[in-house]
């Protein structure tokens, strides 16, 4: 990476503003499209400069709150109102949320953005082919192999999102890059200040 995409990677943002609202960042893709990363990244990048932000990941939060659920439509969309529910009561608060889920659906999506209230969706726009490249799970050998159904972007399908507010495409791109697009996206949409506070650029 050179001088200049190390200086551009992760813009600063201003501290918060008295009058600060929280919001939830959405961020949607296809499984091993680096949601996860990016959620982290961006977690890390908004604590130090005062932000109160909590990583809510889908997985993880399928080992508990949705243990009970599998991976047909109507248990994906009740997963994804649940992970909704949450992020509510967080941006309420004065927290970000930072949502990462593979969310595949346009109706949960819209759901999700009718709960919450204050949203911004984050399509990690990555490639099929390098989303199975990148599976350290071998979750998509095992469905193209057949051992796995419901698998998304095999036999179930993935609805790309029309019109989300940040699209990042992490081939070619580090995920500084990344985050440092959505990062700019987010200041530009008013949900955070810029540094210094100012509102010229």
């Amino acid at each position: 990476m050179t001088g200049s995409e190390t200086s551009d990677a992760v813009p600063p943002v201003g501290p918060p503003r008295p009058d600060f609202e929280g919001f939830c960042l959405w961020m949607t893709g296809l499984p091993s499209s680096g949601k996860t990363t990016l959620g982290g990244i961006l977690r890390d990048r908004l604590r130090p400069s005062g932000y109160r932000t909590e990583l809510l990941d889908g997985d993880e939060i399928r080992r508990g709150l949705s243990a009970d659920l599998g991976f047909d439509r109507k248990s994906r969309e009740a997963h994804a109102t649940r992970v909704a529910f949450v992020a509510k009561l967080l941006a309420r608060n004065g927290v970000i949320p930072i949502v990462t889920l593979i969310s595949p659906y346009a109706s949960s999506r819209a759901a999700a953005r009718a709960t919450i209230g204050r949203f911004v969706e984050v399509y990690v726009a990555t490639p099929l082919p390098v989303c199975e490249a990148r599976d350290v799970k071998g979750l998509y050998r095992r469905a193209r192999s057949g051992e796995l159904r419901e698998m998304t972007g095999v036999d179930d399908p993935f609805e790309v999102p029309s019109d989300p507010e940040v699209t990042v495409r992490t081939v070619g791109e580090t995920p500084d890059a990344s985050v440092a697009h959505i990062l700019r996206e987010i200041v530009v949409r008013g949900f955070l200040p810029p540094p210094n506070g100012d509102r010229s650029g």
